[in-house]
């Protein structure tokens, strides 16, 4: 599962432009679905039938990036953010455009005291001019952080884990469910770093009677941390509420009851911050029950994203669960 991973990972395709790691996902599922179609905003929808209850499972493909608000006379572009970038984080890193043109990020002198800001940060792409950086890229080019994949054992660190290992749990449970139980529309959303909008035209579409999202959360398991019980390698996290979602009980108590009789780790969330698909699709109509299997995550919306391997599996096992459990 590492190497699937290490695949989608390398993968440039931030909020809007999701068309490259919707290729790879369509190719490695392909044979594990009965029906997979795109829609109209982007989201690639997978369908196993199994019974009549429709449950939606939604983890988004696309990733925070940038994006070109302007080229100066030297070549230098300034940018904006596409979803949610910390510019303290930025500074040295390296970016990667959709078409293979990588930069550094650098910043102006800053007056003493003076708070960074995107607006006093600058991507160098080498060019010595602003006619040869736009023969690379061009005001509206997209681009996401450049970090390599890293194997450490039990734990992965790379860029995009949020939400492309959410993506990888979906596909290897698609994999590995032989008896469904319900009709399955496994949906790899799209421009969920922006407000959740992929999943919001999705869940429309499908009209679910269930919703569960897989998606990443915050950790409070390193030095000085804010306060959260959610640690690394203690399971796959129950979703009890975010900022966008109070999850159903009864799909709190589903996820629950399944984690216990599977002997699956498991350990429950609750965060004060953020929200994922599942925010959006709860309110579909005339309302989704709806829950989140997260996987704990360290250092999110950075070039390099920390997750357990172990979480993985968990999450895996809990979604072919639910996916083999009957629902009405």
């Amino acid at each position: 599962m590492k190497e699937l991973i290490r695949k989608l990972t390398s993968i440039s395709s931030p909020s809007g432009r999701e068309e490259q790691v919707r290729a790879v996902i369509k190719e490695e599922i392909a044979s594990s679905v009965d029906e997979i179609y795109e829609d109209k905003l982007g989201n690639l929808i997978a369908v196993k039938h199994g019974g009549k209850t429709k449950v939606l499972l939604a983890a988004h493909m696309d990733e925070i990036g940038i994006i070109v608000t302007d080229i100066d006379e030297q070549g230098f572009l300034r940018f904006g953010n596409v979803g949610g970038i910390n510019p303290q984080r930025l500074v040295g890193q390296r970016a990667r455009f959709t078409n293979g043109t990588i930069g550094v990020f650098g910043v102006e002198k800053l007056e003493e005291n003076e708070k960074l800001t995107l607006s006093k940060l600058y991507l160098d792409i080498g060019a010595r001019s602003a006619e040869e950086a736009r023969q690379k890229v061009m005001v509206g080019s997209v681009a996401t952080y450049y970090h390599e994949f890293c194997d450490l054992g039990d734990r992965i660190v790379a860029k995009a884990l949020d939400d492309r290992i959410g993506c990888a749990i979906l596909i290897e449970a698609l994999k590995r469910v032989t008896k469904p139980q319900n009709d399955l529309y496994c949906t790899f959303t799209v421009q969920e770093e922006v407000g959740l909008r992929g999943a919001r035209t999705a869940a429309f579409g499908i009209e679910p009677d269930y919703g569960i999202a897989i998606d990443v959360t915050g950790t409070g398991d390193t030095p000085e941390a804010e306060r959260l019980a959610i640690k690394l390698g203690h399971g796959a996290a129950i979703k009890v509420k975010d900022n966008s979602l109070i999850t159903h009980p009864k799909v709190k108590d589903l996820l629950t009851g399944l984690a216990v009789k599977n002997k699956i780790p498991y350990q429950f969330e609750v965060l004060p911050f953020g929200g994922t698909d599942s925010g959006a699709i709860h309110l579909t109509k005339e309302g989704v029950p709806s829950g989140v299997i997260s996987i704990p995550c360290r250092y999110l919306h950075t070039p390099s994203e920390m997750v357990d391997m172990n979480d993985v599996e968990a999450a895996v096992r809990l979604a072919v669960a639910v996916m083999e459990t009957k629902l009405d």
